[in-house]
């Protein structure tokens, strides 16, 4: 059964070699039988530059802030999910 990523819920993703796995805020729903398996995501990142495309964001694991990327949204593979 695939995995049931919810809108407004976060979920680590490997976004490959250089990104790592990150917290995501997954912003789409699950896609149905007849669509692609993806999902849009928005990473959350610590490395900020205070600039427009920058939102932040309070991920209660999390002990540093930081922001999501919103120059950075995406649709990943659902199995991406962690």
């Amino acid at each position: 059964m695939p995995k049931q990523a919810l809108p407004g819920e976060i979920w680590l993703v490997d976004l490959g070699m250089s990104a790592n796995v990150r917290p995501c805020l997954v912003l789409s729903d699950s896609p149905a039988d007849d669509e692609l398996t993806l999902q849009g995501i928005g990473p959350h990142t610590t490395a900020l530059h205070g600039n427009r495309w920058e939102f932040p964001v309070s991920i209660p694991f999390l002990k540093q802030r930081g922001v999501l990327h919103l120059q950075q949204i995406r649709s990943i593979p659902i199995a991406k999910l962690e």
